[in-house]
Parts: C-alpha cells; sequence; structure tokens
C-alpha cells in the first residue's frame, strides 16, 4: 500500500489510498460536520452512515452528547439533515443509528426532509449483555437504524444470511445423491430442487443481531459508543458498489473509514475531535503528518 496527501485547509487532511491497481480516496478531516456539509457539491455522495448523537445528555470521555430535549434535537438536526438531502445523489441512501430516545423525533424530521415515501426501513440491531433485572420495563437491548432513500431509484444489493441450524433441520433433508436439499415452487405450478451448497442463503431482515462492543481488546480502540465493524460492513455492501463515495459526519472511531478502505470504497467524514480523527487515521493505516 502506498499513499500520498495534502493540505486541503487548515485542520483539514485529503488522503488518498492505492491498494494494488484500485485507488481510493480516504478522506478524513477534523471539523464542524455542518461546515464541511456546507462546502460540498450537491448530488455528489451515494451513501451516507451517520452513528448520530442519541440525546442522552450525558458526557462521555470523548464527547458531550445532546439532550434529550425536542427543541435541541430539532435544532442540531434540522440543518444538518437538509445539507445531508442536498449532496447526497438522487440514487443515494442515508443510515442514521439512534436509539428510542430520538427516534420518533427524527423519523418526522427525516419524513419532513426526505419525504414518508423515501422511508424504506427501521432496521433494529438486537444485542445481548450480562445485566441486571429491569424493576420498570423490559430491558432496552437494541438501536434504531433508519432508512432512507432520496428516490425510489436507488442502489441496493440483496444481502444474504446463513440459515440458522433450526430452520436447517426442519426445512432441508439429506438426498438420494447425498446432498442437503429441498422442493421450491417454481412458480408454474410444479417445484424445483434448492440444493443448500448452492444457496446464497436467506435474505437479511430488518433485525440485525451483532455481538456489541465492550471492554478492551479485539476491535475495541479506546473510543465510547465504537460500534461492530461487521455491522457498517453491511450498510456499505447493501447500498453502495465499488468506487462510491461514501460519508459519515459522526466519524467517532471511524468503522466506516475502515471498512470503506476494506471493501473499495472512497470515503469522507469529519469529527470534531481530535482523538477520533487521530483513531480514524491510524485505522486507515495514515499519519497526520
Amino acid at each position: 500500500m502506498f499513499f500520498y496527501f495534502k493540505k486541503i485547509a487548515s485542520k483539514t487532511l485529503l488522503r488518498t489510498l492505492i491498494f494494488n491497481q484500485n485507488t481510493i480516496m480516504i478522506d478524513i478531516r477534523l471539523s464542524e460536520n455542518l461546515e464541511l456539509m456546507k462546502t460540498m457539491g450537491s448530488n455528489l455522495v451515494d451513501l451516507i452512515n451517520c452513528d448520530i448523537l442519541y440525546g442522552t445528555g450525558r458526557k462521555f470521555a470523548d464527547y458531550q452528547d445532546l439532550k434529550p430535549k425536542r427543541e435541541i434535537i430539532e435544532e442540531h438536526y434540522i440543518p444538518r439533515i437538509k445539507e445531508m438531502h442536498r449532496i447526497l445523489k438522487d440514487t443515494g441512501s442515508i443510515y442514521l443509528q439512534m436509539d428510542t430516545r430520538i427516534n420518533h423525533w427524527m423519523r418526522c424530521i427525516m419524513d419532513d426532509i426526505f419525504g414518508y415515501d423515501m422511508f424504506l426501513n427501521e432496521i433494529i440491531w438486537c444485542y445481548k449483555q450480562r445485566e441486571n433485572p429491569n424493576k420498570i420495563g423490559f430491558n432496552s437491548k437494541h438501536d434504531n437504524i433508519l432508512l432512507y432513500t432520496k428516490d425510489k431509484n436507488f442502489t441496493f444489493n440483496q444481502i444474504f444470511e446463513e440459515y440458522s441450524p433450526d430452520y436447517l433441520k426442519k426445512n432441508f433433508k439429506l438426498g438420494n445423491d447425498g446432498r442437503m436439499q429441498r422442493k421450491q415452487p417454481n412458480g408454474k405450478g410444479g417445484y424445483y430442487i434448492q440444493y443448500l451448497d448452492k444457496s446464497k442463503g436467506q435474505p437479511v431482515r430488518d433485525w440485525w443481531e451483532f455481538t456489541p462492543l465492550t471492554g478492551k481488546g479485539g476491535e475495541m480502540l479506546g473510543y465510547a459508543t465504537q460500534k461492530p465493524k461487521a455491522l457498517i460492513e453491511r450498510i456499505i455492501k447493501a447500498s453502495s458498489n465499488e468506487g462510491d463515495l461514501v460519508a459519515d459526519f459522526y466519524g467517532g472511531s471511524f468503522t466506516t473509514a475502515e471498512a470503506c478502505k476494506d471493501l473499495n470504497r472512497n470515503f469522507i467524514g469529519c469529527d470534531i475531535s481530535e482523538k477520533a480523527v487521530a483513531i480514524g487515521l491510524k485505522r486507515c493505516g495514515l499519519s497526520c503528518s
């Protein structure tokens, strides 16, 4: 891998990575996100993926979250979502990750700006952790990911996952030829044989199970609220193609940037934290100098 860089302006850096014969841009900036988006052209980005501020009101080790008040949420997000809509291509999609504190307000904002008819999915990321019983309600163990498109003609690549052991046991049988198989209707009153070893698996549904990152080691890089790389990779694979431009304006630990590097997508993103930007550059094999 070789790379070169140039200073764009104060506190902004552009990196161009060359992997084999594929050239991709990794543009990681120390910047306020609204300021960055205002400098970008319209209809430019193929996919926006943001793990946004959840509105907890908490002071995390690496950032201050917004207070869970509607007027504060709207004041922060409305101008930013308008800019995201402007810079997104007509064939583009936007994923916003949050939880139940603000997802109802964000649905209203997204409906107003992108349009009610442009809502595609509310993806539920389910996860299990050791915990004490919640005595005043069910334990909350999921995040919400809102998926909107800019137009009805949008990029989407069907994603498949392996069948569960229970599903295989109930639906596939060992045939006389020694291969696991089942009969499937062909739409013409007959059937065909589906072989397990030729199957793509089952289409991914709108609830996802990924183990959250905790403690130290493995993927964890010491940044609060870091998300699993596999989750981000699924989003990128589903709603973009190689060579497309992906944006993340709440960079955090810049998992999106690293996933784009690995999946041969161009990336532009930012964070207001110097620590976050340093982590992002390191994850992409880059330096600040």
